[in-house]
């Protein structure tokens, strides 16, 4: 056996484990803590498969973002309630319907034709045309056009559903979740170094996604997730989120991206398709609106609802 097989089968295995001892965890919190686990092996799955672009997404968002606002969600629940744990038939039930589903995606897997269908030589045949050197980047942004959009667009929703849980008197208030009591020093120190960094790398993955693995919400993420830290370690507060400004940033990146493609009937005879001589200039300017948009709605999503500890 080589040495990566050996790696590959001790990964598979502890991703095996860890997703065990998530389902029979008894505490939420340490649920929660074996979901992101989990999720960082699966982004070294997606690096070990070459998808470098699904393994940034993946710890981003899969198992980054998501597990904070579960963590959030578990801090909030009263720690003196009582554990609900489901009957053996519904526990029997969920066991059945998630073998069937893990056994159908694997039948899905080993059927799929040799070589498997993908738009890979196409993106690439046609990239010149876009300017992009990413083969990843030139499927999401020509030719799954339409879901990158609309993916923009469900995270502005998500924020207006969560806004929507806000008293009446709290409207266009300011979220207040994530503030910490007594911050330590630790992680007030951690809020004043990180920050400039994580800015760095957040344009950078915005900047390379043309030509390497990144893109807006590789960056959106990281710019949102340093913002966040600040919050919680109270070196500063998050906007009040009636503010035009807010508003302006938060449908930047999806309006424009609209803008520009609406503008595609006149200038590339289709939606969404873009001028071969101004494609870079264009998609470029899609994913800076974008990149903003999403680490300004992620970070609202994570503080919390207006007035939510006024």
């Amino acid at each position: 056996m080589s040495l990566a097989l050996a790696a590959d089968a001790g990964l598979a295995l502890l991703i095996l484990g860890l997703a065990v001892w998530t389902t029979i965890a008894r505490t939420a919190f340490g649920a929660v803590i074996g979901f992101m686990a989990y999720g960082f092996l699966v982004a070294l799955v997606w690096v070990r498969l070459a998808a470098v672009d699904v393994a940034l997404t993946e710890a981003a968002l899969g198992s980054g973002l998501t597990g904070v606002l579960l963590l959030g969600a578990a801090a909030r629940l009263p720690r003196d309630a009582p554990a609900a744990r489901p009957g053996w038939g519904l526990r029997l039930a969920a066991g059945v319907v998630s073998a069937a589903v893990a056994a159908g995606l694997a039948a899905v897997v080993l059927l799929l034709p040799v070589p498997g269908p993908t738009l890979a030589p196409v993106a690439t045949a046609t990239l010149p045309t876009l300017g992009l050197g990413n083969p990843v980047t030139g499927v999401l942004i020509a030719y799954r056009a339409i879901d990158t959009l609309l993916e923009s667009v469900v995270l502005v929703l998500a924020l207006i559903g969560l806004w929507s849980l806000a008293r009446d008197e709290d409207w266009g208030g300011r979220p207040d979740a994530l503030r910490a009591a007594n911050p330590g020093a630790a992680l007030v120190l951690l809020a004043q170094v990180l920050p400039p960094l994580g800015l760095l790398v957040g344009v950078h993955l915005f900047w390379t996604g043309a030509i390497a693995p990144g893109g807006a919400f590789q960056g959106g993420t990281v710019l949102a997730a340093m913002w966040v830290l600040t919050l919680v370690a109270g070196l500063t507060r998050p906007p009040r989120v009636g503010g035009r400004g807010v508003r302006l940033l938060l449908v930047a990146g999806p309006a424009l991206f609209l803008a520009i493609g609406v503008a595609g009937f006149w200038l590339g005879g289709a939606f969404l398709a873009y001028p071969a001589a101004d494609a870079k200039p264009l998609i470029l300017a899609i994913e800076a609106a974008l990149t903003l948009s999403i680490a300004v709605a992620l970070g609202l999503l994570l503080a919390g609802p207006p007035g939510a500890r006024e």
